[in-house]
């Protein structure tokens, strides 16, 4: 595995406040949240004020049953955010001239034959929504090319793109936004092909390694499927969901939504985008003000962009959810104020209590 040797003084700064500085500790409230949110298991929240790490804790259960409690180096998945970890390791791909934001389909997949609305497709456009695919893949896709698909984890990702790229767009590329899990997909197997190397290799090496993300990994967090040794995820139904096939979306769409770590190390990445960070990831101030750019309406590529008057303008937000975790991020880049919430219950019943568990926490250190 290369390791990136280019570590700026801001990226030591981050290592170091996240590592040893004094802080809150946020589990009492975070119990007291759990007391008046029973359906949720657990929470994990980190707090970032004025650049340095303000208070962190973790309250609940791994699983429900079972009192094995949770800690604040525990994993969660966090679903869609991984998005921005998709756009992000693009960008990289671009700086380093082994990609252009302009790359199409057509150029890098030809022999998956898309359509002809889909050849000129570009790598922004796929990562930033734009792309002219759908939200829903079409039953018998996600059932036969999705989790069916066969073979290693690169080849079922070219059995779904080749299924989603032999239809037509729902809109001309570029002209639309509709959010979607497939663009994101489809963005994987481009940067695969032209790497050689897996989705999941590649966010390791351009992205877990050099940010120190030790937790930092893939699918369900959990190994375990008779003693919770990390959060197992629940179902809206509050049920526990044991480790194994069932725990994740397909691999198919990993790209789109499949990574798994601890709020301390997810705060490292999120300290990354606050402060737009050059450094062992992004060597361009240009490729972050690229991903943090909306492209139509407010998506930019791999976050949503919104003004906030408590972030004093522009704030980068992103929910994921697997359907069994559910994580939260708002960064407010000129308050330089980040926060992290996850829990291990789906995005239809953890949502709104994560929400306003971050609404507390901004009532708490934004006055």
């Amino acid at each position: 595995m290369r390791i990136p040797f280019r570590i700026t003084l801001t990226f030591l700064l981050v290592t170091i406040v996240l590592s040893g500085q004094s802080q809150d500790n946020l589990a009492p409230e975070i119990e007291k949240h759990l007391k008046e949110n029973p359906a949720l298991p657990s929470m994990s929240v980190v707090v970032v004020v004025d650049g340095k790490v303000a208070g962190a804790g973790a309250a609940g259960v791994r699983k429900k049953g079972d009192d094995t409690p949770v800690t604040i180096q525990d994993k969660y998945h966090i679903g869609s955010c991984s998005k921005a970890f998709t756009a992000t390791l693009a960008a990289k791909l671009v700086e380093e001239e082994e990609m252009e934001w302009d790359t199409t389909v057509g150029e890098v997949l030809r022999s998956l034959k898309p359509s002809e609305g889909f050849e000129k497709a570009t790598l922004k456009q796929l990562v930033s929504n734009t792309g002219g695919f759908p939200k829903e893949v079409p039953p018998k896709i996600w059932s036969d090319d999705a989790w069916g698909a066969k073979g290693d984890l690169e080849e079922q990702r070219e059995q779904f793109a080749e299924a989603m790229l032999a239809l037509e767009p729902k809109y001309v590329p570029g002209t639309q936004n509709e959010y979607s899990n497939t663009g994101f997909a489809i963005a994987g197997v481009m940067m695969e092909r032209e790497m050689r190397m897996s989705w999941e290799d590649l966010i390791e090496r351009e992205i877990f390694v050099p940010l120190g993300m030790k937790s930092g990994g893939f699918y369900g967090p959990a190994k375990d499927g008779r003693n919770p040794d990390q959060p197992w995820g629940h179902d809206g139904n509050g049920k526990p969901i044991p480790p194994g096939r069932g725990a994740d979306n397909p691999p198919a769409i990993a790209p789109a939504g499949a990574i798994h770590c601890s709020m301390p190390d997810l705060m490292k990445w999120c300290m990354m985008h606050m402060n737009s960070a050059t450094g062992p990831v992004l060597g361009k101030a240009e490729s972050f003000e690229m991903l943090h750019t909306p492209v139509i309406g407010d998506y930019a590529l791999g976050w949503m962009v919104t003004e906030r008057g408590w972030a004093n303008g522009k704030a980068l937000t992103h929910v994921g959810s697997n359907t069994m975790y559910t994580t939260v991020i708002w960064i407010a880049p000129e308050r330089k104020f980040a926060i992290v919430v996850s829990t291990n219950i789906g995005q239809s019943v953890g949502f709104a209590p994560s929400d306003a568990f971050v609404g507390k926490m901004i009532g708490k250190y934004l006055r």
